[in-house]
This record gives structure tokens, sequence and C-alpha cells, in this order.
């Protein structure tokens, strides 16, 4: 009877950064494995605390000639944001109040910390000028970017509503992995409403260097707007409608 061959441990690994466990098992997790898991856990927290970085996004932003405002979520704080989830989603009145001299406009683009400032550091400017280029191309009218801070998915909604946005942009840092907490995620909606369910938007998610280029996103993130304007739709029945075909 024939041995089997030996399993490619390296090649395996090259495809994947998930933890992967080859051989035997011992009583102990062998000590590289443990400080490696160690770390990582340590990064996804420091992910979620982190705050954005506003000096360094504003230059950024100011460098590439990006107008750009900041909000701030009815969380307030970083405290009240990882314990309330709810306050995350909402925009105050005085914070929608200082957006209504933007709109109307075709979309809006929105920059929020999420649950990993460092995604947004790393990705997110990148992402959104990348995004700014085509559909400026496209002739769409363009919010300033604005930089939202202790904010949620559903954040977006309310920005867009005050300006008077068609379709809204949020870029925001994913949940942390262990082994990735610098995953940027886009959330695109068309015609948002108070009530809009998670159902109603599309995802592009794992933006960053060991996942999908900036520039992929954007194309991605393009052709997504693009058929939304063209259906009225967004989500899950914009997702059906592509996967059949019907839309050119």
């Amino acid at each position: 009877m024939s041995a089997k061959p030996p399993i490619p441990r390296d090649e395996i690994r090259a495809l994947t950064e998930a933890r992967l466990t080859f051989g035997p098992r011992g009583r102990a997790v062998a000590t590289p494995e443990a400080l490696a898991f160690a770390l990582d856990h340590a990064r996804a927290r420091a992910a979620v605390a982190a705050e954005l970085d506003l000096p360094a996004l504003t230059a950024a932003l100011d460098r590439l000639g990006m107008a750009h405002r900041t909000v701030t979520s009815a969380a307030g704080d970083r405290a009240a944001f990882i314990r309330r989830p709810d306050l995350g989603r909402r925009l105050p009145d005085s914070a929608a109040e200082g957006l209504t001299d933007i709109g109307p406009c075709d979309v809006a683009l929105v920059l929020g910390d999420g649950l990993s400032a460092t995604a947004v550091a790393l990705n997110g400017v990148a992402f959104l000028s990348a995004l700014a280029d085509r559909l400026t191309a496209m002739g769409l009218s363009l919010s300033p970017v604005i930089l939202a801070r202790q904010a949620r998915v559903a954040l977006g909604d309310g920005i867009a509503r005050a300006m008077g946005a068609q379709t809204v942009v949020m870029a925001l840092g994913e949940r942390p992995g262990l082994s990735a907490a610098d995953s940027l995620g886009a959330y695109i909606t068309h015609l948002p409403r108070p009530d809009t369910q998670d159902s109603a938007r599309n995802c592009i998610s794992n933006i960053r260097a060991a996942g999908l280029p900036v520039d992929d996103a954007a194309d991605q993130a393009a052709r997504l707007i693009a058929a939304m304007r063209a259906t009225g739709q967004s989500g899950v029945t914009l997702s059906r409608a592509m996967a059949a075909g019907s839309l050119t």
C-alpha cells in the first residue's frame, strides 16, 4: 500500500490568511502560534477602539482637492458607540442641519470609522478618491466627503437625506477578525429612507492590500451605482437582477 503524499502546507498557507492546523495536535499550542494569536487579537481590539485620525484624513483630502465636512453620530464617544450600536446609526438633528447647505447631489460620499479606524486610515481616502474619479466621469454630482465619527452603516442614510442625495456610499472599517483588522467595507444604498433595511444595501467587502484592491473596488462600486440609477433599486433586488443578466 503506497504512502499518502505529503500535504503541501506552504502552498495551502499561501492561498489564505485563515488559521490552519496540520498534523497531530498535542495538549498545548506551540509557542509561535500562541504568540501570533495574541498579536492578532491585540490588533483586532486596537482597531475597534481606535478613533479616526481627522488631521491625517483631512490633510490627505486637501492634497487631492476633495472638500470635506465632519459629523459625529448620536453615540458621541467611543465608549457609547461600542455599547449602543443604535446610537451609531443615528444622525443628531444639529448635525443634519449643518449639512443642508450642501445638496442636492446624486451621490453622497461618507467615510466612517465603523469598527476599524485602522482600515479607514489605510484605504479610505484612496477608495473614495478612485470612486469619485469614476462617478465624475459618469457625469454625476458628488457631495463633499463626510467624515463620520462613531459611525455605523445606517448613519449614511441620515447624512444622504440631509443633503438630498439619491445614493449614499458609506465606506467604513469592518469588524476585525483574527486574520485581518484592516478591512474596509463600502455599503451603497439607493434612495435611503429612515427605515431602510440592510437587504436594501449592496456591500463591497475586504477592500485592502491583501484583499480586494482599491481600484477594483471602485470599479465595482461605480457599476453598482450606475445600475441603481438605471433601475431605481438597490440591495437584494438589484443583485438578483444583475445575476439574472437582465441589466446591461
